[in-house]
């Protein structure tokens, strides 16, 4: 029997473990993030990093998750207790939903049954990521409002511009590939890429979304929403415990799957260069491998430059990426009409 436009039926057993893997996958990255965070700024910086706990200091994030977990919960006066604690709930939920639609890998047979190695294929993805990454803004907002705090509020009112400002250069940096593999579905864009990775044509877009996603996920020199030496500690300067290990989970979480993206639109997803497809087991391997790539250039940047004045951060999202955005997609555009 088939359904709608697929070729297979996948069973309601392979759907739920494929989500329970999915998720494994993605939250055993974050520790992974967390240590090369703190490793490789470290030797950057001709020092050690963190080497007491487990072997060379590896399970060092998990004793700082344990130790936020085990902490008392508390919450100011002033603050409203069921948005405050729903407010870290959103901000980790909109982060691994986004997860599903990452594809590891084409449909392989999997103990006798065809399922795709990704967990939905959506016919529009990107406009399904960009729907989560809004309601995803929506933690931090309510985040920093519901503290009942000035430094709270002031740090949630600087996130709603940043990040309404450098997702639209976002958007507008997949219009061309969009254009490009002419499919708004995430896994016929990585097999559009078969003959070339579309980093080659879409550099410029490349570069527009790798510096937007620096914006997007908070991360230096871009972290003016938990500008410590301005705001205190910004939108979640009023949170502990628990709930400030969910916002902190969720930022690395969204760094892992910006890298994700930015693999699957630009660099190819599963394909090995010069139009190579490994074996299909490998395909997730291939994927992870060029992310902790990314996940690297994000620390690195980290540990490079400094923090930009807040002036300086709206400028270069609306006055250089927004324009460089506008005329990538233009000009693809055009190369498109005439090539076809």
């Amino acid at each position: 029997m088939i359904l709608a436009d697929v070729y297979y039926y996948e069973p309601w057993w392979m759907q739920i473990a494929k989500a329970i893997v999915i998720f494994a996958v993605g939250l055993q990255i974050v520790p992974i993030a967390l240590m090369a965070d703190r490793k490789v700024m470290g030797r950057m910086q001709n020092r050690y990093g963190p080497n007491r706990v487990g072997p060379f200091g590896a399970l060092t994030p998990i004793a700082d998750i344990g130790k936020l977990l085990f902490k008392q919960q508390f919450r100011p006066k002033t603050s409203i207790g069921w948005l405050f604690a729903i407010a870290p709930l959103i901000s980790i939920i909109t982060a691994v939903a986004a997860l599903a639609i990452v594809p590891f890998g084409d449909v392989q047979d999997i103990f006798g049954t065809k399922t795709g190695l990704y967990g939905v294929d959506a016919s529009i993805g990107p406009l399904y990521l960009f729907a989560f990454g809004s309601i995803a803004f929506y933690g931090i907002m309510l985040g920093g409002w519901s503290s009942g705090s000035k430094y709270s509020f002031l740090g949630a009112m600087r996130a709603a511009a940043q990040l309404i400002s450098y997702e639209v250069s976002q958007g507008l940096a997949l219009v061309g590939v969009v254009m490009t593999a002419q499919s708004l579905s995430l896994v016929d864009i990585v097999k559009a890429q078969a003959g070339m990775w579309y980093i080659v044509p879409q550099f410029v877009g490349f570069i527009v979304f790798l510096v937007a996603s620096f914006a997007e996920t908070n991360r230096p020199p871009f972290d003016l929403v938990e500008a410590d030496g301005e705001l205190v500690g910004g939108y979640n300067t009023e949170y502990g415990g628990g709930r400030f290990a969910t916002y902190y989970f969720a930022e690395y979480l969204n760094m892992i799957v910006a890298s994700f993206i930015m693999v699957t639109v630009f660099l190819g997803g599963w394909w090995l260069p010069f139009g190579i497809h490994p074996p299909g087991w490998v395909d997730p391997f291939v994927v992870i491998g060029k992310t902790l790539v990314l996940i690297f250039v994000f620390v690195w940047a980290r540990a490079s430059f400094p923090r930009l004045r807040y002036d300086q951060l709206m400028s270069l999202g609306w006055k250089v990426l927004l324009p460089l955005a506008t005329l990538n997609a233009l000009v693809t555009a055009i190369i498109v009409v005439v090539t076809d």
